[in-house]
């Protein structure tokens, strides 16, 4: 008796992301933010990704099998230049959400934003009720050597619970520059969104996962066998096709921040980072990898999904490598 011809198997390729579409812009957008205590504090702060690297510290984790040990961690390292606050905007609850009632405007702030648009020279109105407040901020990236004069532009949201002392919080955040230590500690969880590197077109092997056809297959190899069945007569959205990949909007949760410092030469390689050059801010390092392309705006904010069982830890690092990062650019 011949087998059946019917063959399971999970399908490829992960529809985890979907659709796969291009970011409308190089740096992230954030739709919501977590407020968890009662702090009056802005709830983000945005960096240019410099390069990665690795330290060695001792593992915080009481629960690890190699507690109290040394280990090698690799590291990103994000350039956090200070922030300008260009705005502040007060927001009503309406029928669809909330709704924009008033902003007003800083007077004073840095020519090089009229590159990014024409500043209003209107005062605006603080209106007489609202029930929340957020921060329009612009970064500062000539302050890096990456060689960019344009800044970005965001809204950030502010922590607290009291809308008139959030409104306090940000007049006096007015005409001042928001450096990152204002924002974030050691050893704490934090959220990143960014966009991540952008592939160009790409097949189907690359983009999902498929598997290689046999060489007696007609007509291609790196491509998938058909579009679908004969029943219904369309081709369904899950069916791997080619196309542009890359340069999405993700957000990674709960990276661990294992020091922020003002001064740069403790973490800058000999003949700099590899498409970025020295780092001249205040920096922070990030345990693991971070989506996106060196120079890459990258969000850092309150983590959305943080555990109750989590407790901020002192990261006792022992080293940070300075080593050049140039030879291994020769090697690959």
């Amino acid at each position: 008796m011949g087998g059946s011809n019917n063959m399971h198997k999970p399908r490829r390729g992960s529809m985890q992301f979907w659709p796969h579409k291009r970011a409308k812009r190089a740096y992230a957008r954030v739709r919501s933010w977590i407020n968890r205590s009662d702090e009056i504090k802005l709830l983000g702060f945005p960096g240019y990704k410099a390069g990665m690297s690795h330290v060695l510290m001792q593992d915080p984790n009481p629960n690890s099998h190699t507690k109290g040990m040394t280990l090698q961690v690799p590291v990103t390292v994000i350039e956090c230049p200070p922030l300008k606050l260009y705005s502040i905007r007060y927001y009503q609850q309406g029928t669809y959400g909330i709704e924009l009632a008033g902003e007003v405007f800083s007077k004073k702030y840095e020519k090089q934003l009229s590159r990014k648009f024409k500043p209003t020279k209107k005062d605006g109105k603080e209106p007489e009720v609202y029930d929340d407040v957020r921060v329009v901020v612009y970064t500062q990236p000539s302050k890096t050597g990456i060689g960019k004069k344009k800044p970005e532009i965001m809204e950030l949201g502010i922590g607290g619970k009291n809308p008139q002392e959030k409104a306090n919080f940000a007049k006096s955040l007015m005409d001042k520059e928001i450096k990152l230590s204002d924002v974030f500690k050691e050893g704490a969880l934090v959220d990143i969104h960014s966009v991540t590197k952008g592939k160009g077109f790409s097949g189907t092997v690359k983009k999902f996962g498929v598997k290689r056809l046999q060489h007696k297959s007609e007509k291609k190899k790196r491509g998938i066998g058909c579009l679908g069945s004969w029943t219904p007569k369309k081709v369904q959205f899950t069916v791997a096709q080619a196309g542009k990949f890359g340069y999405h909007l993700r957000t990674e949760y709960n990276k661990l921040t294992l020091k922020m410092s003002e001064n740069p030469e403790e973490i800058n390689p000999k003949g700099g980072f590899i498409r970025y050059g020295n780092v001249k801010n205040d920096f922070i390092l990030i345990k693991g990898s971070v989506p996106g392309p060196n120079k890459r705006l990258i969000t850092i904010t309150e983590p959305m999904r943080l555990s109750k069982k989590f407790k901020p830890i002192q990261p006792q690092i022992s080293y940070i490598s300075k080593e050049s990062k140039q030879k291994w650019k020769q090697m690959y």
